[in-house]
C-alpha cells in the first residue's frame, strides 16, 4: 500500500517558488518597459491638445496673493485670446518647480507674453510662501485644488508648461521642468513662433 502524497510535499521550496515567480515576472516586465522606453525624452511626448482650444475651465484666484498692491486674478480662459500666454502648472511641494522658478521670473520680463500659473493640489499658504521666496512671475494664478483642470489640460505631472497662441489654441507643451538648456533651445523659439503666427 502506497502512501498518498502529502499536501505539503515540496513545502518550503514550493512556497519560495510561488513568492519568487511574481517577482521575476515583474522584473522582466520592468526591464522590457525600460528597454522600450530607451533614452526617449519624455518632454517630446506629443500632446493630443496641440492645435486645440485651451480648456475653458475657469479657476479661482490664489487667496491672498497680491502683486503691485492688487490681488492677482485667477485663470479666466477668455483672457487667452489676443495675447500669447505661457501657462505653467506648478506646486510648492514639487522639487523641479523650485529649480525652474528663477527661469520663470526671468521669462516674465518679456512683456510680449502673459504668464499664467495653475497651482496644482497645493495649500494656499505654501503656494504664497513659494512665490514670496522666488518672486511671482504670474499675471494670473488659478487654483486647481482637486486636479480636475490638470486632467483637462492633459498634464502628466508637475511641472508642465504650455504655450497658448493669440487664437486661444495650445501651440506647444513642455513636459517637465524648464531648464537653462530647454528654455533657450525649445521654449523661447516656440514662444517666438507663436508670436509670429498671431501677428
Amino acid at each position: 500500500m502506497t502512501d498518498a502524497p502529502s499536501p505539503h510535499a515540496g513545502g518550503p521550496a514550493r512556497r519560495r517558488l510561488l513568492v519568487l515567480l511574481p517577482l521575476a515576472v515583474f522584473a522582466a516586465l520592468a526591464a522590457l518597459f525600460w528597454f522600450r522606453l530607451g533614452d526617449r525624452d519624455v518632454s517630446r511626448i506629443p500632446s493630443a491638445l496641440i492645435g486645440r482650444p485651451a480648456p475653458q475651465t475657469a479657476l479661482p484666484a490664489l487667496d491672498g496673493l497680491m502683486r503691485d498692491g492688487t490681488p492677482v486674478p485667477g485663470l479666466d480662459p477668455a483672457a487667452f485670446r489676443g495675447k500669447v500666454s505661457v501657462v505653467n502648472v506648478w506646486a510648492s511641494w514639487c522639487v523641479p518647480c523650485h529649480e525652474e522658478a528663477p527661469l520663470l521670473v526671468a521669462l516674465s520680463a518679456d512683456r510680449r507674453i502673459r504668464l499664467v500659473g495653475i497651482n496644482y493640489k497645493d495649500k494656499a499658504d505654501n503656494a504664497r510662501r513659494f512665490l514670496g521666496r522666488y518672486g511671482n512671475p504670474f499675471d494670473a494664478v488659478g487654483v486647481d485644488g482637486n486636479g480636475r483642470a490638470a486632467i483637462e489640460w492633459g498634464v502628466y505631472g508637475v511641472p508642465e508648461t504650455f504655450i497658448v497662441g493669440r487664437d486661444g489654441r495650445i501651440a506647444y507643451k513642455l513636459i517637465g521642468a524648464i531648464t537653462p538648456e530647454n528654455i533657450a533651445r525649445v521654449l523661447k523659439p516656440e514662444i517666438d513662433k507663436a508670436l509670429k503666427a498671431g501677428s
